[in-house]
């Protein structure tokens, strides 16, 4: 598992034709790609389960607990992009309630446009 940043503060200020907002970078792709969102109330999870294709959850609210061993959770919050190979294990959980979006596909890179974050603990 590693995880990165795509905040605000891990983006860039862009300007090109008059624009003013700042662009987090993700990942691309050239292979298709499934996308979605989940939405965890409070108490929610996903449960303990093998990643069938490489996955990145991103969370952009709310704040959980991910692991790839059921023993030991890393905390999560708005921001974070949480990445799991093919084949890992892992759950995701949150007591407070979580709105993540996951893109799923053979061909993720995240780290080609993401910096980790410095400590996932």
């Amino acid at each position: 598992m590693e995880v990165f940043n795509f905040s605000k503060e891990a983006g860039k200020k862009i300007s090109a034709f008059q624009s003013d907002f700042i662009m987090s970078r993700i990942l691309q792709t050239t292979k298709g790609a499934h996308i979605g969102c989940m939405h965890l109330e409070e108490k929610g999870v996903i449960g303990y389960h093998q990643a069938v294709i490489p996955q990145l959850l991103l969370v952009v609210s709310g704040e959980g607990f991910v692991s790839t061993q059921r023993d030991e959770y890393f905390k999560v919050q708005s921001g974070d992009a949480v990445f799991w190979e093919k084949d890992e294990w892992h759950e995701t959980k949150t007591d407070t309630g979580l709105t993540a979006i996951v893109i799923e596909s053979e061909e993720l890179n995240p780290a080609a446009y993401m910096p980790r974050r410095e400590n996932h603990q």
